[in-house]
Formats: C-alpha cells, sequence, structure tokens
C-alpha cells in the first residue's frame, strides 16, 4: 500500500509506503521516514498499489502515540528558542539569506533550516559553517514562494549531505 503523507514545518506531501500490516486512514498521525528523516506527518490518502523505487528507502513506520506527538511539541519549542540564535550565526557568518524557520527531525537527528534564498553558495556555505562549527547534522531547505525548492535530482535541501 501506499499513502500520500504531509509532513514537516514548511509542509511537503510524499508519497510513501506503508509498512507491511499497518492499518492507517485518511487524517491520521503517522511517523513516517521520509527523505529529510523521521517526521511527524498526517495522512491524506492511502490506496493500493506497489511501491515505487526510492534510494531513500522513505515509508510510513508506525501509527504516531501520545509520547511522539508530544516530542514534536518539545521539538517546536526548542526551534522557537533557537531561531534567534540561527539568524545571529547568519549574519556572522555574513550570509545573504533569510532564515525562515526551523525543525528538528522527530528522533532529533538532523536540524533543517529554511531559508528564502535561491539553492545555491550561500546555502553550501551555511551548512557547511554549521558542520566546521560542530553543530550536528544540519540540512539547508531553500524555499520560494511556492514552497521548497527541490535538489537536482530529487531529494534533500543544499548541505544535506555536506554537513553530516
Amino acid at each position: 500500500m501506499l499513502a500520500l503523507v504531509r509532513h514537516g514545518t514548511i509542509a511537503e506531501v510524499s508519497r510513501l509506503r506503508v509498512a507491511d500490516g499497518l492499518a492507517i486512514a485518511r487524517g491520521e498521525l503517522v511517523v513516517a521516514k521520509t527523505h529529510r528523516g523521521i517526521q511527524l506527518g498526517t495522512v491524506l490518502e492511502v490506496k493500493d498499489g506497489a511501491p515505487e523505487e526510492d534510494s531513500h528507502e522513505s515509508g510510513i513506520l508506525r501509527k504516531a502515540t501520545a509520547d511522539d506527538e508530544q516530542a514534536q511539541v518539545e521539538l517546536m519549542q526548542a526551534t522557537h528558542q533557537e531561531f534567534m540564535t540561527w539568524q545571529d550565526r547568519i549574519a556572522q557568518w555574513k550570509l545573504d539569506l533569510q532564515l525562515v524557520d526551523l525543525e528538528w527531525t522527530l528522533d532529533r537527528s538532523k536540524l533543517i533550516l529554511y531559508v528564502l534564498n535561491e539553492r545555491g553558495p550561500e546555502c553550501t556555505r551555511l551548512a557547511l559553517n554549521a558542520a566546521a562549527s560542530g553543530l550536528g547534522i544540519v540540512e539547508v531547505q531553500p524555499l520560494n514562494s511556492e514552497g521548497p525548492l527541490a535538489a537536482e535530482g530529487g531529494g534533500g535541501g543544499c548541505g544535506s549531505c555536506g554537513s553530516h
């Protein structure tokens, strides 16, 4: 089975395979492995079909629990507290981009920085500076007025691999 799932602070919709034996319905919260990492998402549609080839092995892992929902609330609070710190870093590093939002993956293994900017050297410099400063795994996701900009070839933001 496949499902369309809306996920992320700056929402994206992904077609994800459903774990064998997992019964889900429209509107349910799920924990999914997306191209960004482990995220909480909302099921938009469920349909029969064979999973498409996906190099990221994305899929719905399970239904979300109350603990998952609480963790998501705590992560959102953390990002609100960290926002100004990241704005200050961007200014200190003299980068020409505007931070719009940030989010932690549900397992807190990666921080995603959403920036209003075209994909290019400024996004890459932000990811490299974050890595060089020992700030963990940081992915920079450029946005425009329509939402996240897709990477050339299909997935991940600027620096999504270089800052590991």
